[in-house]
């Protein structure tokens, strides 16, 4: 993006500022053209919206980026008014993946000082359809942050509305870090529960006595140190959504408990003999085999039947066809706006290294792997030294990626990681402390740890031992 830092805003400050800065702070898409309709810049929205890098597209004319229902015969700008603007309420934009957007676009002018043309101005706001519109189903972002685009993805999309508007209880099923919570939520945010509460709680992250005091509440009393009456989850949720995640690590005296809920939608706070009544709709979620414990004695029968009234299955981000980079897009564009860093997109070899890699912890670790990157990159792209070390003893491609990082970290070494220098540092402690800091954050939980950064437990449990954590 070097070329675009010839355009400058003169007056704005006391010196100049470039364009391109100006326009990256926006969330809609900017794109400026030449009178011949073709395009000399864009920002980094109308990258994240499009797909197309400024190198791909600069000079190219615009109806073969955008490519509009209104390109061709129906261009705005050729049927318009040189000092007046035009708004296309509503239109239809095809991506790189070949997905259809919809978009608001705005077309006006750029004039000089003068009053002469400066060049073309279009403005593209992503319209997020309605969840009852059809035509959601066939764009990558119909549901906020939940993205995706392959035929995986799509078929939840397409069952969403119905799930969302019922009370029916949900299991969601689907590996350690594929986006279990986040499609809880949009179930939760379309739904007619939307204005009520979404209470979260973490069935294998508490101790049997204190999770039942947790969902369920308890009395003054009821145990040493309960000084007060204390609402549980259930009671906070009421009018709202429950969200059970990892539930097939709930207690079998608990799921005696939650199973007894299902009956009548009353709970027993710990210590009372009295119940209360309460109107929640219950969404688990866990990345077990149910099936398998039921049949184990490990989990109960009747209670799986009662949670797997609708059941959703998340696939993992390796069988999900073409939304590696689209998360990898998105997850840059919003960390290099947190990061203040002006990273135009990934290498090629980044990007090739990315999509033969099989994502053990999805989306959640692709997430972490983007922030890392976009942390220690100080270059205009993310280069294949830019990403974390551990992913290449994961890989299968060990022999040429390790050489190409140890040709690498002596440099990295020297490059500024925020405003600190790591000249002094290597990745190894690097790795070491990320792994010191997660288990500080989880309090010892290695599970907890281990989702925090994204890894298999099996993987941080083998890394902590060759750094010697205990």
């Amino acid at each position: 993006m070097d070329n675009n830092k010839d355009f400058q805003i003169i007056g704005l400050a006391d010196e100049a500022v470039f364009f391109s800065d100006f326009a990256n702070t926006f969330s809609s898409a900017i794109l400026l053209l030449d009178f011949d309709f073709k395009i000399i810049f864009f920002n980094d929205a109308f990258q994240a919206l499009t797909g197309f890098t400024i190198d791909e597209a600069k000079g190219v004319q615009c109806k073969y980026i955008v490519r509009s229902s209104r390109c061709g015969f129906n261009c705005p700008f050729k049927r318009k008014n040189i000092n007046s603007t035009l708004v296309c309420p509503k239109e239809n934009i095809i991506n790189k993946s070949r997905v259809k957007v919809p978009v608001k676009i705005t077309c006006s002018t750029l004039l000089d000082k003068n009053g002469n043309f400066a060049a073309w101005v279009e403005i593209f706001e992503r319209i997020i359809s309605d969840l009852k519109d059809e035509q959601a189903i066939s764009n990558a972002y119909p549901f906020g942050l939940f993205l995706g685009h392959s035929p995986q993805i799509k078929r939840i999309f397409h069952i969403l509305p119905g799930i969302a508007q019922t009370d029916s209880s949900v299991l969601i099923i689907g590996e350690t870090g594929t986006g279990k919570d986040l499609l809880a939520e949009v179930i939760h945010q379309n739904s007619d529960r939307k204005d009520g509460p979404f209470i979260k709680i973490n069935c294998g992250a508490l101790p049997e006595t204190l999770l039942e005091s947790e969902l369920f509440g308890h009395v003054r009393g009821a145990f040493t140190g309960a000084s007060e009456n204390k609402p549980g989850r259930f009671k906070l949720a009421h009018n709202g959504t429950l969200f059970l995640t990892e539930i097939g690590d709930l207690p079998l005296i608990l799921q005696v408990k939650l199973l007894s809920f299902f009956d009548d939608h009353v709970i027993y706070p710990l210590g009372s003999t009295k119940g209360v009544k309460v109107n929640v709709r219950i969404i688990a979620a866990t990345h077990r085999n149910l099936a398998e414990m039921v049949k184990e004695n490990k989990f109960r029968k009747d209670l799986f039947f009662r949670l797997n009234v609708v059941r959703i299955s998340i696939p993992p981000l390796r069988e999900r066809e073409g939304d590696i980079f689209l998360l990898m897009e998105q997850f840059l564009l919003d960390y290099k706006s947190k990061f203040n860093k002006t990273i135009s997109g990934f290498s090629k070899e980044s990007r090739d290294f990315l999509s033969k890699y099989r994502f053990p912890g999805n989306v959640r670790e692709l997430k972490n792997i983007v922030e890392f990157a976009v942390n220690v990159c100080n270059k205009d792209t993310i280069q294949l030294k830019h990403i974390p070390a551990y992913l290449m003893d994961d890989s299968g491609n060990n022999d040429t990626i390790k050489s190409v990082t140890e040709n690498n970290i002596n440099e990295l070494n020297s490059e500024d990681f925020g405003k600190k220098r790591i000249k002094n540092s290597n990745w190894a402690d690097m790795e070491k402390q990320m792994i010191l800091d997660a288990m500080i954050k989880a309090k010892g939980r290695k599970q907890v740890a281990a989702d925090i950064l994204g890894w298999g437990r099996s993987t941080l449990w083998r890394k902590m031992k060759y750094y010697g954590i205990n």
